[in-house]
């Protein structure tokens, strides 16, 4: 009978002993939980957990690495996986998020030690034919003293925007009437093309207050008018605006957003913005020969830090297979730019169908500009029309 209650006692005695543990263990939990969100909260906005900073975390988990992930709860997705797809290694992918390093990408490493190789950094949404990460398009602040001085032209604009003798195009079968629904403008106005400009051989020097991406501005809006739809060319110079409020080049966009929304407040029947530019890569990358003609290539550029970037890259891509099909090689692919470094918006958060258009690169010269210009007005207005139709909008048709 003493055993007995030996045991009992003995019991008794651990259960409470469990039992205070268990409320010192919990109580213990709970504190380190109010410590943890009392330091989670009070951190400074950049350094607080969100969505963005999760998704950073895990944008280095390819979707086949994901898809086998998910595949080991559920057998479903892993139907969705190539035959040949090998096994995922967890310490790699481990090593990927930890370190935000990819191995299999050295730019991952090298951004963060070389000064401006972060530029690079950009990711290749679409890719073109030939396009890969050594060729990506990139913008090059001309040096102060260059926007400064002028220099002489080999063309004068408007003869090349209207040319006399010029035979008039057959009048379009649809057309949008008095709307303009296409805005284009140039937040670089003064980026221009060595054989426009007389006797310059140095890229860097590619700029003027004439002669330049302007030209290929108005050309597209005059192709676009005569395939029916209203185009809005701005002709404010938007470099000067830059200079006047002593901004330096990285504030151009600052500079051309407050010209967009004025227009945009002016004009309601706008639907699509053109932002064109010239990429700084040379002819090698830039130029290609269809059915022997030359063109000079052009890229889509998709400012990845804004919240329409999904929706413009839509667009782009369907401009891009569009390119692909009827011009195949014209277009270098779709390249999504963000993070430090670059402004990553590019006013593209103003509308859905927002376009930021690199029209070949400093060595094109006009003819080549000419016959891209005919290409994308030629492409573009197909979809247009088309998307007009599907969303039953309106249009006057000539008779």
């Amino acid at each position: 009978m003493k055993r007995s209650n030996t045991s009992r006692n003995m019991i008794v005695t651990l259960n409470g002993t469990s039992i205070k543990k268990g409320i010192v263990l919990g109580f213990i939990v709970l504190l380190m939980t109010f410590l943890l969100s009392g330091v989670l909260t009070s951190l400074k906005p950049a350094y607080r957990l969100n969505s963005s900073s999760i998704n950073d975390l895990t944008k280095n988990i390819d979707s086949e690495a994901f898809l086998q992930l998910l595949g080991a709860e559920n057998r479903f997705f892993i139907s969705a996986l190539p035959d040949q797809t090998e096994p995922i290694k967890l310490s790699s992918i481990l090593f990927k998020v930890a370190t935000s390093i990819n191995p299999d990408d050295p730019r991952s490493l090298l951004g963060r030690e070389l000064p401006g190789f972060s530029l690079y950094d950009s990711e290749i949404v679409v890719a073109g034919n030939g396009t890969n990460y050594t060729n990506m398009p990139y913008e090059s602040p001309p040096p102060t003293e260059v926007l400064e001085q002028e220099r002489e032209a080999s063309i004068n604009k408007n003869d090349v925007v209207n040319p006399s003798g010029e035979e008039p195009k057959a009048p379009p079968t649809l057309t949008t009437g008095d709307k303009k629904v296409v805005y284009i403008y140039n937040t670089h106005n003064t980026e221009s093309y060595l054989p426009l400009l007389e006797g310059e051989t140095d890229p860097n020097s590619a700029i003027h207050s004439e002669a330049n991406v302007t030209i290929v501005s108005e050309l597209l809006g005059k192709e676009l008018q005569s395939e029916g739809i209203g185009s809005q060319i701005e002709s404010t110079d938007i470099q000067q605006n830059v200079k006047q409020k002593g901004w330096n080049y990285a504030k151009s966009y600052k500079a051309s957003r407050t010209i967009v929304e004025s227009a945009m407040a002016t004009n309601q029947n706008i639907k699509y913005l053109i932002d064109i530019h010239r990429d700084s890569q040379r002819k090698g990358i830039t130029t290609i020969n269809i059915n022997s003609k030359s063109y000079a290539k052009i890229a889509f550029v998709i400012g990845g830090d804004n919240p329409n970037a999904e929706k413009n890259e839509q667009l782009a891509k369907e401009l891009h297979a569009l390119l692909d099909e009827k011009y195949p090689g014209l277009s270098r692919g779709i390249f999504e730019q963000k993070g430090k470094g670059v402004n990553g918006v590019y006013n593209q958060d103003l509308s859905n169908n927002a376009l930021l258009l690199e029209f070949g690169g400093v060595d094109n010269n006009l003819d080549e500009l000419k016959n891209t210009v005919a290409a994308v007005s030629d492409v573009f207005s197909e979809y247009f029309w088309q998307a007009e139709k599907v969303d039953g909008n309106p249009a006057s048709e000539k008779k």
